[in-house]
């Protein structure tokens, strides 16, 4: 559902820094000035850096690999990705926002606009407000923000990127109060690469244009940016200027497809292997698609060999089924996606990945019932997914899970040095001593 924003409202951009070394840290406050990234699946790239790493020139996404001399020269210390306390703690956050204001849009795991014109009586200025949303974030969850505030969603992320860089803002800016000068000379020192929006390809072809800064695009004539780059580019130009054509998302749209997949953390060539792989991703997305409250359709899955090894032999292949009626239950999911994985799986390959994706997705309250539905099966089988769901969300992720998922599941990507689920486990909960 998208509110409309009225023209006098402010927009803050929350922005937890570093979030993923943050939540490392919250729990060992011994890495708090030790350097560190943390690394991606199966512990490839780094997906996060602190800022001692950042100074150290290395880049997003650098394979830890080629970082090994320079991690025994600076004592850069490597965490293998925990997206549940990642998930969790990002959860705790827009709790604390929610305090502030019920009209916020979570527009990713460390980040949420909020609109608070409405809250801002209650404070001197919004620089006031932001630095009270700045310390309590910090107390409740132990996380650090910064808080950016505009007129429109790109200023305030501008002036988050600015408090970001500049100490001089003391993690919080409000471009709106700043005397237009004031705001002009940041524009013109930011290159227009870090305007929202922008992206590489984006930015290459603007600067054949001469528009290198922020301010180079504030003067840049709307109507020309449509004809040149299209509507959206039209509307960064406006919401610069302070009008607010992007509006604030407070209910995440449906998501159309459910995709679910991960590398192996070795080569597999089993099929009771891939077998548990596909469960467990079916599991995963069902639980998705049961969260948005939807029915799916058709299911596909898909698994393919290490192309990066193109010595090796090679198979990708991909099937999509239509399933008998529209369903969200797991067991039901998971049969269709296992008949499919026989048609699909060969012997003899190395796989390197698998997944499965959800299509034809449906709002499950306006799903037209079938003339053959057992409405009492159907009602149990409903009753049994939201029993799990419930166990898992308390207890932690799979601790119920169909017995096709496996046990010892040996092809889990490669993890080897997460973190505990501190929050969500009651086996991992910290221990004070």
């Amino acid at each position: 559902m998208n509110t409309k924003i009225p023209a006098s409202h402010l927009f803050a951009l929350v922005d937890v820094n570093n979030f993923y070394v943050s939540c490392e840290r919250v729990f060992a406050p011994k890495l708090e000035n030790v350097p560190m990234v943390v690394l991606s699946n199966n512990d490839g790239c780094a997906v996060a850096r602190c800022a001692q790493v950042k100074v150290l020139g290395v880049k997003m996404g650098t394979p830890w690999f080629q970082m090994q001399e320079l991690a025994k020269k600076h004592g850069i210390q490597a965490y293998s990705s925990n997206y549940t306390l990642y998930g969790d703690m990002s959860g705790r956050v827009v709790e604390v926002l929610k305090k502030f204001t019920p009209h916020l849009e979570v527009y990713s795991i460390d980040e949420s606009f909020l609109a608070i014109e409405t809250v801002l009586k209650q404070y001197v200025d919004p620089t006031s407000l932001g630095h009270t949303i700045k310390q309590e974030v910090k107390d409740t969850t132990g996380l650090p923000v910064c808080v950016g505030i505009g007129r429109s969603k790109t200023l305030a992320k501008l002036a988050n990127h600015l408090a970001k860089k500049h100490k001089i803002f003391s993690g919080v800016c409000d471009v709106d109060s700043m005397p237009k000068e004031e705001l002009y000379q940041w524009m013109a020192e930011t290159a227009v690469g870090e305007v929202w929006g922008v992206g590489k390809q984006t930015c290459k072809k603007l600067k054949e244009l001469h528009i290198h800064t922020a301010f180079d695009l504030l003067q840049a004539s709307p109507q020309a940016m449509r004809q040149q780059f299209g509507v959206v580019m039209e509307r960064l130009c406006y919401e610069l200027r302070g009008v607010s054509c992007l509006q604030l998302e407070e209910v995440a749209p449906i998501k159309q497809q459910i995709v679910s997949s991960r590398s192996f953390g070795k080569p597999v060539t089993a099929l009771d292997e891939l077998a548990e792989s596909v469960a467990t991703h079916t599991a995963r997305s069902a639980e998705k698609l049961r969260a948005q409250k939807s029915v799916t359709g058709a299911l596909t899955v898909f698994i393919q060999t290490n192309s990066f090894k193109p010595h090796e032999p090679q198979h990708h292949q991909s099937i999509t089924v239509a399933l008998t009626g529209p369903s969200d239950n797991t067991l039901i999911l998971t049969a269709a996606a296992l008949k499919v994985l026989k048609q699909i799986y060969q012997a003899g390959f190395k796989y390197k990945k698998a997944g499965v994706m959800l299509s034809l997705l449906a709002d499950k309250p306006t799903v037209q019932q079938s003339l053959f539905d057992d409405i009492h099966v159907k009602g149990k089988s409903a009753g049994l997914m939201k029993a799990m769901d419930s166990i898992n969300n308390r207890f932690g992720n799979a601790v119920i899970r169909s017995a096709a998922s496996g046990t010892t599941q040996n092809w889990q990507m490669r993890s080897g040095n997460k973190s505990p689920n501190y929050t969500t486990r009651w086996d991992e909960l910290p221990i004070v001593r």
